[in-house]
C-alpha cells in the first residue's frame, strides 16, 4: 500500500516542485501517494488545519528552496512532524541551487537531491 505523504513547501516560491511531486505520485508504479492539502488561504485556524494534515500522513517531505529558511508555515509543519514522530526528510529539487533548511530543522537533517530514484529510497525509509 502506498504511503500517505504530506508535502510542506513555501507556497510563494516552491509550488512548481510540489506540483512535480504530485505528478510523480500519479505514476502507476509510484511507491507513495501525495495528499495535496496545501492551504491556499490564511485563516485564523490555519496552524490547526496544517497540524491535522501533517498528523494524518505517514511521512512528510519538506521542500527546501532558497527562501525556506524564512518560511513560517514550513517551520511549523516540520515542528509538527517532529513532535508527532512523523518520519520526514528534506528535499532540494532545484538543480544548481542550494536549498535552505527550515528554522526548525535539526543540525543533523540532510537535504537530499530530488530524483525519482532518491524519492523511492527516501519514502521507503532509506536515509
Amino acid at each position: 500500500m502506498p504511503k500517505r505523504v504530506f508535502v510542506s513547501f513555501d507556497y510563494d516560491y516552491d509550488k512548481p516542485l510540489k506540483d512535480f511531486l504530485i505528478g510523480q505520485a500519479k505514476n502507476p508504479d509510484a511507491p507513495f501517494g501525495i495528499h495535496d492539502w496545501s492551504l491556499k488561504e490564511t485563516s485564523p485556524d490555519w496552524k490547526d488545519k496544517a497540524r491535522a494534515r501533517t498528523r494524518a500522513s505517514d511521512i512528510a517531505i519538506v521542500i527546501c528552496g532558497e527562501h525556506t529558511k524564512t518560511a513560517v508555515g514550513v517551520a511549523i509543519d516540520l515542528r509538527t512532524a517532529q513532535a508527532e514522530g512523523i518520519d520526514y526528510f528534506l528535499l532540494n529539487g532545484y538543480s544548481g541551487k542550494n536549498g535552505k533548511k527550515p528554522k526548525t530543522a535539526k543540525a543533523t537533517d540532510k537535504i537530499y537531491k530530488c530524483t525519482r530514484e532518491n524519492l523511492e529510497l527516501l519514502v521507503g525509509g532509506n536515509r
